[in-house]
């Protein structure tokens, strides 16, 4: 994937409609602070596109982020964060239900987990909660580069036991500050647009 053109195309808040897109839509669920915004401008080849923030729970609305004309990422609302009151815990729940459940776009979920933890509780109630929307999470477990090289198994078998997923489930290992897992994604997002295009 060579990427050409980024828009931020939509916003989607609590009380907005979801857009009806015509381009495939491959979305991005994780808890707060597991470093989504980060993933897409790595992604995307941009430094601060995608907002990023030290204080987690910053994003609060389902963004669609135009990539050439040709696909969506979309950056889901992220979950588990502790400072939120219930009520927004909720309304943030709710985006990411709803957007499951109504987009007729959406071909590919990613769940980002850290790879430095075992998978929380909310981590996986959101795995589960995708299958049973029939969709087969690809897991990718960012900040790759916080480990030594050594651990990366272990770690990657202690998130598949935490989220209940098969040997078979796909999981990607990554980094944002050094790319590692970069062009693993850009095949898989080759892979669904070429299936598309069949």
């Amino acid at each position: 994937m060579v990427i050409k053109s980024v828009n931020l195309e939509t916003v989607v808040g609590v009380t907005s409609k979801l857009p009806q897109n015509i381009h495939p839509e491959i979305a991005f669920a994780g808890k707060s602070n597991v470093g989504k915004s980060s993933l897409i401008n790595a992604l995307m080849n941009r430094k601060s596109y995608a907002r990023t923030s030290q204080s987690p729970g910053k994003t609060q609305t389902i963004n669609y982020y135009n990539i050439n004309d040709q696909v969506y990422l979309v950056d889901l609302p992220g979950y588990g964060y502790a400072k939120a009151n219930d009520e927004i815990k909720a309304k943030w729940g709710k985006m990411i239900e709803d957007y499951l459940h109504q987009s007729r776009q959406l071909k590919l979920v990613c769940l980002l987990v850290d790879i430095r933890h075992v998978p929380s509780q909310n981590d996986r109630i959101m795995y589960d909660w995708i299958r049973r929307q029939g969709f087969e999470p690809v897991i990718i477990a960012t900040k790759l580069d916080k480990i030594n090289r050594s651990q990366i198994k272990q770690q990657a078998a202690l998130i598949r036991e935490g989220l209940g997923a098969s040997d078979e489930a796909l999981l990607i290992p990554f980094s944002a500050s050094t790319k590692q897992g970069r062009d693993e994604l850009y095949e898989l997002i080759d892979s669904y647009l070429e299936g598309e295009s069949l």
